[in-house]
């Protein structure tokens, strides 16, 4: 067995099903040892939709994604997946190709400080340096990443550890001398062979990973139950933590259901209640809490989302529960902190909580003004904005879309809209990049979805802005048999920025785009490319689209997008 041959191995003893990377020397042997156990190896045209995808297989699964890349630049495209997942607290594995061991630090090839540049965006980092610390070594990833706060991992596997001891040795030859230097250097470069190779045979792969996750106080729980039946105007904040234990999910939307306060849904939560649930409300959230007089954020932290703490009414009762202690008491402490898995928590608070309906006037309240609100929506969508209205648009993806999908969120301006409109049918069929706010994660979160939940239909809601990053990845669509349906909306412009741009500082530059011609590109790269300017198209449009899919194409749809007013004033800082 080669390097190659144990990292397979751990992959596989963990659940791992799918690989994905953009290949390289430095890695070849864990492709194709991947490929021999039936890892299926997905190969992108960019190292950071490898990441993208490996962080929606763990967001959708419940066991870390798993990226593998070369050495040198091949590790440091994958700089912003690996920050964005960090944030997003999502369990992804980064194996990293380097240098021969003896080699390091000499100028060879692609040879860098990979360690020191992942220090600050991962939760644990190790580069293996005798083959038989492969196994054990990316076991204790495995562990990292899910334990506690899950975050991604970096293992670096130098070329030296992954090939045939043989070839190793082939590679380390210097040419033969008498002189005292080449003997010298003959002796050193054997005895380095002996220590990488010694003991590689008596590697051990354990069972599957048990992660250390902390668990609620009980006692907490039932304080927070006891205050919380005291409440005229309670109001809870959902976020993705809920849904990290993958398997529980079902049981954390019965749990909201069962305690009966009003919820607000973030991130990877929404869609937890399903559409239209009488729980969820989905507008006005911040006069909604300044009227609460109790406030539970369940894996949600006091960020610019929620105004650093401001939106939340000084004299409210201010619950938190995270897994993460620097989360939960970020910017404003709480009046109880329960430092554990939020979706834990809510299924536990559920049990201390008798059985009836509670707070109706105040659920009654908030719902005639998020139906109001809803109407308003609606009647903006028949405004003439010159090409398609935005909101019409979205209006009819809703009723064409059914509920066997998944919505990938890639974009500002437009994404913002469709986060007004658009319902995630159930619990996990959201995905968008978290609180770092990255672009360019369409195309490797469809890619991950897809493959993880092939019977589903598979959205990405790309502004014209976005789609430029990930274009390319049509053709890995296309390869991979991967058939998933690209909704971009194109109004030439990067339309979030340049609204306040213009008008605080009366200057478009850098925020013009052109209304480019992208489903050529897509049908060009083995896709299908629709384009339509017309409303009175779009139902025919977005049928045309379901049908390729259904074909087994991926497809773009270009939508030519008027400009609207819609989203004025809500860039955050």
């Amino acid at each position: 067995m080669h390097g190659g041959d144990w990292v397979a191995q751990v992959l596989k003893a963990q659940g791992v099903q799918f690989i994905f990377t953009l290949t390289g020397g430095h890695i070849a042997p864990i492709l194709v040892a991947a490929k021999q156990r039936d890892i299926r190896v997905v190969d992108v045209r960019h190292e950071v939709n490898a990441v993208f995808a490996a962080d929606a297989v763990a967001r959708l699964t419940g066991i870390p994604g798993v990226a593998a890349v070369t050495a040198g630049p091949g590790v440091t495209n994958t700089l912003t997946a690996v920050k964005n997942a960090q944030m997003a607290q999502s369990p992804v594995i980064v194996l990293g190709g380097a240098a021969a061991t003896a080699l390091q630090g000499r100028g060879a090839l692609q040879d860098i400080d990979q360690l020191s540049l992942f220090k600050s965006v991962v939760k644990w980092s190790k580069s293996v340096r005798r083959v038989k610390d492969i196994a054990p070594t990316i076991e204790k990833a495995f562990y990292e990443a899910q334990s506690g706060v899950p975050g991604p991992v970096f293992v670096e596997l130098p070329i030296d550890l992954l090939y045939e001891e043989q070839t190793v040795r082939t590679l380390y030859q210097v040419p033969t001398g008498k002189s005292l230097q080449s003997r010298a250097i003959a002796t050193y470069l054997k005895i380095h062979v002996n220590r990488l190779f010694a003991g590689s045979n008596g590697q051990q792969i354990s069972g599957k990973i048990t992660p250390s996750i902390p668990k609620s106080n009980r006692e907490q729980v039932r304080q927070v139950a006891q205050k919380l039946l005291e409440a005229e105007k309670p109001l809870f904040l959902v976020g993705a933590q809920c849904t990290l234990d993958v398997d529980q999910v079902h049981h954390v939307a019965a749990a909201l259901g069962k305690i009966g306060a009003p919820a607000y849904l973030s991130s990877m939560a929404r869609g937890l209640l399903g559409k239209n649930h009488p729980l969820q409300m989905r507008h006005k959230r911040r006069n909604a809490l300044k009227e609460a007089d109790f406030v539970l954020l369940a894996g949600v932290p006091c960020d610019f989302r929620l105004d650093y703490g401001n939106h939340i009414r000084g004299s409210s009762f201010y619950v938190s529960a995270n897994l993460s202690k620097i989360d939960l008491n970020k910017n404003r402490r709480p009046n109880i902190g329960v430092l554990g898995d939020p979706g834990e928590f809510l299924r536990l608070l559920a049990d201390e909580l008798p059985a009836g309906s509670r707070w109706t006037e105040w659920i009654g309240h908030l719902r005639e003004r998020n139906d109001a609100r809803d109407a308003e929506i609606r009647a903006m969508g028949l405004q003439a904005t010159g090409k398609i209205n935005p909101i019409y648009l979205f209006q009819e993806m809703e009723k064409e879309a059914g509920d066997n999908v998944i919505l990938i969120a890639d974009g500002g301006d437009f994404v913002g809209t469709a986060s007004y409109i658009v319902q995630p049918p159930g619990p996990l069929t959201w995905l968008d990049p978290g609180p770092f706010g990255t672009l360019g994660v369409g195309a490797g979160f469809a890619l991950g979805a897809k493959l993880v939940r092939p019977d589903s239909e598979v959205w990405i809601i790309y502004g014209d802005g976005s789609v430029g990053y990930t274009l390319a990845e049509f053709d890995t669509f296309a390869r991979h048999d991967i058939p998933v349906i690209a909704l971009v909306g194109n109004d030439a412009g990067w339309s979030q920025i340049a609204r306040e741009q213009v008008e605080i500082l009366k200057d478009d530059v850098a925020t013009v785009l052109a209304h480019t011609d992208y489903e050529r590109s897509a049908a060009g790269l083995g896709g299908e490319g629709i384009k339509v300017d017309d409303p009175e198209l779009v139902p025919e449009a977005l049928e045309k689209a379901r049908s390729a899919v259904k074909n087994g194409k991926p497809v773009l749809l270009n939508a030519i997008i008027g400009k609207t007013d819609f989203r004025k004033g809500s860039i955050s800082m």
